[in-house]
């Protein structure tokens, strides 16, 4: 079985997500120790519109599948209300979570000019 993830980004990280042809998330940079894909659709709109698009000038909320199994191994953490819930995926874990993606990683919205 696989879990839905969505990740909320700017262009520069959906521009290497498609240099991967949509199959992996680039390395994080030294001072992004965490992968925090989220567990809503609707979080994940709410920080591509007000984070992404004023850092960026665009927001992009993409979705993708990943393996159950595996995803269980790192915990969910609520940094909010209710529905901002985050899986919280060490920087050293993020190849092996991209070996996990079933499928490819979707862009289901833009945002911005």
């Amino acid at each position: 079985m696989t879990l839905t993830l969505y990740r909320p980004t700017g262009p520069q990280e959906l521009a290497l997500v498609e240099a991967s042809g949509f199959r992996r998330w680039p390395p994080r940079l030294p001072d992004q120790p965490i992968f925090y894909p989220v567990t809503n659709e609707a979080y994940a709109i709410q920080i591509a519109r007000d984070w992404n698009v004023p850092a960026s000038g665009k927001g992009y909320v993409t979705k993708f599948e990943v393996d159950e199994v595996f995803m269980s191994q790192f915990p969910i953490h609520t940094v909010g209300g209710s529905e901002h819930q985050e899986w919280w995926v060490p920087a050293e874990k993020l190849e092996e979570l991209n070996d996990h993606i079933v499928g490819i990683i979707q862009v289901i919205h833009s945002f911005g000019s």
